[in-house]
């Protein structure tokens, strides 16, 4: 069988809102999240036993890897061995608010229900997908969802407007913890001079309160916010999911290369950056 290659796509949320506190411990939220254009790709090929390689050096390719996390699961649901070579191919930052680690591990269960041929519903694959991560049930339906509860409740969304709708991404040299960010979540004070109050679209408002207690820890974030709001081609800007990614909604896609090269020469020359759109 030849190799076979899969994406794996980003997200970003465009509401992130933070409901309270529940009794588990964990946060009730609310939150709008798109899939992108920009993806990992994973490579399957036909093998004697499961193995997972990839190029990236920050990667790890042991047990601790989400897409291997995804395979064992798959495996004690099934009862079955997967002997894949899984190639991953790493384009989304780690640590980023992108979900490019959860991304990867919905992708291997979709794929692994397609050539292993066991025909689980989608609702399956995303029950079977929450104990890998919050994240992760929100990819298999690879379209715009609203997340609720924790994380694991998942609505897939008919929001066509969205399609297509271009955004531009920004990333420090840095990650962020989102344990962290959620530990400060509803005691973080707002930094003066940032705005944190919704801002609207033609789809509806963004918003994100994870601002606060990231912006708090990691002021540069903070600046790179106020930075790009002031710049006249920006339409909106906000910190996806629990960051370090920023990102910035232009009105015409040709306006991106020039605000990349100013946000570099005027906040960090290291910034990594993708223009990329919608699904």
């Amino acid at each position: 069988m030849p190799i076979r290659s899969y994406y794996a796509p980003a997200k970003v949320n465009l509401t992130l809102k933070i409901l309270g506190k529940r009794v588990d411990g964990f946060h009730a939220l609310e939150s709008l999240m798109v899939p992108l254009e920009l993806a990992d790709r994973l490579h399957f090929e036909k093998a004697d036993s499961y193995i997972l390689s990839c190029e990236a050096p920050d990667v790890p390719v042991d047990e601790s890897n989400l897409v291997t996390k995804a395979v064992r699961v798959f495996e004690r649901v099934t009862e079955k061995d997967c002997k894949w070579q899984i190639t991953l191919e790493k384009n989304v930052p780690h640590g980023a608010g992108l979900g490019g680690g959860s991304s990867d591990a919905a992708t291997v269960l979709l794929v692994l229900n397609e050539l292993e041929k066991t025909d689980f519903s989608k609702e399956q694959l995303a029950e079977m997908s929450a104990e890998i991560g919050s994240d992760v049930p929100f990819f298999i339906y690879e379209q715009a969802c609203l997340i609720t509860g924790r994380g694991e409740h998942v609505e897939p969304l008919d929001m066509p407007a969205l399609t297509g709708n271009s955004v531009l991404l920004l990333k420090p040299n840095f990650a962020v913890s989102t344990p962290d960010a959620y530990k400060k979540c509803l005691i973080a004070e707002a930094l003066p001079g940032v705005t944190y109050t919704p801002q609207e679209m033609p789809w509806g408002e963004i918003v994100n309160d994870l601002e606060k207690p990231v912006f708090y820890k990691h002021r540069f974030l903070a600046e790179m916010k106020v930075w790009l709001l002031q710049q006249p081609e920006v339409r909106a800007a906000m910190m996806s999911g629990s960051g370090s990614t920023m990102m910035a909604f232009l009105p015409d896609v040709s306006l991106a290369d020039d605000l990349i090269n100013r946000a570099r020469k005027d906040l960090d020359p290291t910034l990594w950056a993708a223009h990329t759109r919608m699904l």
